[in-house]
């Protein structure tokens, strides 16, 4: 019982949508650089530009899953289903913490307090960052673009 994928993946959308995601990982490379060589400035400014990247990608998702809810496709629909939004959903969930870190990094740039001295906290936040988007990667590839 459907719908299954090839009625419902709109792969340019979600191409686009991934693009974003990895191009957060670009402007966190810079935000680390940038508190690396002490540029208060630049550090907010990748940091605020990652997050925004990453709300971008959630509201992308959140649009497909709206989309594929309302032509019929649930948790329970199929096997399918269960596993498009258990697969998404936690990474979605994961790029959620994740922005949320970049956020609170952000406030706490604001404050000053975030310094060329402890600049291992944007590293750390950094590599989850990162390991989010392989993992990304990874889903996009096995779950979007081989089909049975």
């Amino acid at each position: 019982m459907g719908p299954y994928p090839d009625e419902l993946y709109d792969i340019p959308f979600t191409s686009v949508s991934s693009f974003v995601l990895l191009m957060s990982s670009v402007s966190m490379v810079l935000a680390l650089a940038a508190i690396q060589r002490g540029d208060q400035r630049g550090l907010r400014i990748w940091l605020m530009a990652t997050a925004l990247l990453g709300i971008t990608f959630l509201s992308g998702q959140a649009f497909e899953f709206t989309e594929f809810y309302r032509e019929g496709l649930t948790l329970d629909t199929n096997l399918f289903g269960t596993t498009f939004f258990v697969l998404t959903g936690f990474h979605g969930a994961h790029v959620t913490v994740g922005v949320l870190i970049l956020l609170s990094l952000f406030a706490v740039a604001l404050r000053g307090r975030l310094t060329q001295a402890n600049s291992l906290n944007v590293e750390i936040a950094g590599l989850y960052w990162h390991f989010v988007d392989i993992v990304w990667i990874v889903i996009f590839t096995l779950v979007y673009l081989i089909q049975p």
